[in-house]
């Protein structure tokens, strides 16, 4: 009964915290505009073109690829640098200004919406590819350098970057946003790929989350902040620059499809085949579909395609399609890649925004079906996709925001696939239709309010702590060893864990 209790209280007090946060962003109005005497100093630090206030730039970066309402900023700053990126964020802090950082708006999630004002830090002028280093297979690049962009510069080195979201995002933003993509199985997602972060938090202070220009692909010296910025999506700070791990481009490479006869069983649905059909130009059967990507050396190829054929057709695949030569390989990935728009085009004039579901690779056939059947029987249109390498899929919504029925329906639907998804163990992303259209993730937030108040309990436990129980002394024990280190002392313990 007393944990009955507790639950009840903490749902009441997050509840009542998003009412705060929807109220600010209600009351929003344009007396909350930037003083003269700010974008003065911000012009003294950036130039005068390097800060608008003009509504169509304003517009542009409260904006992303969702179907979100745009929430302009403010002011959009266009730093050249981190010193720049710095001190523009200091005045920020001097004056309470909230920061948005914005890379490409690639993103499906409304995440530069500036829902409460502030000041937009545009970084395309970040543009440099850095350090390359050959031979340690890693790079540093720049906030405004794409995926493409990098993979372009390193056609002539032998290596790639293969982190493939779908869209040609920034890899710094990919890195905020922790992102995967289809080529997750063999090379893993962002945090797998991130050796070192430079960021800029809210005071102006630049952080070095593995240690100024190092690049260590394993450490034991401390906390691993790295992945804490990893997936932080803007909230901790800027990021201005990313180390990140390259790979050696494969010697050969075969891309292949295979229609199964349920969503269980594959994971493209028929819905989201017949749009990739329609808008990319393809004649793949109407079916639900895996799309498989195979890298290695020749020989090793021919034995891993000849493998996955059969435990296809074993588990009820049927036409099987290979492709090697790259021009064809493309055309076959192009209705993963045109998926998003492909599904915008079933339904000219409406608006679309992305699920996010990703749960135990166990649970994934089961909660697809459950999904299926959900959307037939309530009549919405919502294409499946998805990657199979680490459990997460997407429906597609495809919504006319002028419908209020309909958007009642996705509500609903959205809140039941956040529960079933977390009931399977599985972390959820899904944004709940608002009042202006579909905006932010406050509904999924009362979905698993029990989790989200644990979480804050937890974090205000480990900040306020001061017993010093757990390992008293560890970090400062060390760190009075690094001070008084001479060349030839060892320093640490003599054990590892890996």
């Amino acid at each position: 009964m007393l944990l009955g209790r507790r639950l009840l209280s903490r749902r009441h007090r997050l509840a009542h915290c998003l009412a705060q946060c929807r109220s600010l962003e209600t009351e929003r109005t344009a007396g909350s505009a930037v003083p003269d005497g700010v974008l003065s100093a911000f012009r003294s630090v950036c130039g005068d073109d390097g800060v608008s206030v003009g509504e169509a730039v304003r517009e542009q970066h409260g904006k992303d690829e969702s179907v979100h309402r745009c929430c302009p900023p403010d002011v959009v700053l266009f730093p050249r640098c981190v010193e720049e990126v710095s001190a523009l964020a200091k005045i920020c802090s001097r004056h309470r200004l909230p920061i948005i950082p914005f890379g490409t708006g690639t993103g499906l999630e409304g995440g530069v919406s500036a829902v409460q004002g502030g000041v937009c830090f545009s970084l395309r002028n970040m543009d440099l590819v850095l350090d390359l280093h050959q031979e340690d297979f890693d790079v540093t690049v720049e906030p405004g350098v794409t995926r493409k962009a990098l993979n372009a510069s390193l056609r002539d080195t032998g290596l790639w970057f293969p982190v493939d979201p779908g869209a040609d995002a920034s890899l710094c933003g990919m890195a905020a946003t922790s992102a995967s993509g289809t080529n997750a199985v063999r090379y893993g997602t962002m945090r797998e790929n991130v050796v070192n972060l430079e960021v800029v938090l809210a005071d102006g202070s630049v952080l070095h989350t593995a240690g100024r220009g190092r690049r260590p692909r394993k450490t034991a010296a401390g906390y691993n902040l790295t992945n804490l910025f990893v997936g932080s999506e803007g909230t901790l700070g800027v990021i201005t620059k990313a180390t990140l791990r390259l790979h050696g481009v494969p010697e050969a490479a075969v891309s292949a499809v295979c229609s199964f006869p349920s969503v269980q069983a594959a994971f493209l649905d028929d819905v989201m085949m017949d749009a990739c059909n329609r808008f990319s130009s393809l004649s793949y059967a109407v079916r639900p579909s895996l799309f498989l990507e195979f890298h290695g050396s020749e020989h090793g190829l021919e034995e891993q395609v000849h493998a996955a054929e059969e435990i296809s057709q074993g588990n009820g695949g049927a036409g099987f399609q290979w492709a090697k030569d790259a021009e064809t390989r493309e055309r076959l990935w192009r209705a993963r890649h045109d998926a998003w728009y492909a599904s915008l085009a079933l339904r000219p004039g409406c608006k679309a925004y992305s699920t996010d579901v990703c749960v135990p690779l166990s649970r994934l056939p089961q909660i697809l079906v459950e999904t299926k059947e959900d959307l037939v029987a309530n009549g919405l249109t919502g294409p499946i996709v998805g990657h199979v390498g680490d459990g997460n899929f997407h429906c597609l919504m495809v919504v006319d925001p002028g419908d209020p029925e309909e958007m009642h329906r996705v509500h609903l639907f959205v809140e039941r696939l956040a529960r079933d998804g977390f009931g399977e163990q599985g972390p959820i992303s899904t944004q709940q239709p608002g009042p202006g259209g579909l905006g932010g993730r406050g509904g999924f937030f009362t979905v698993v309010v029990v989790v989200v108040a644990g979480v804050v309990e937890a974090a205000g436990a480990l900040q306020s702590s001061t017993l010093q129980l757990p390992q008293p002394g560890r970090l400062s024990h060390h760190a009075q060893a690094m001070a008084q280190y001479k060349p030839g002392t060892a320093i640490g313990s003599t054990g590892g864990r890996g």
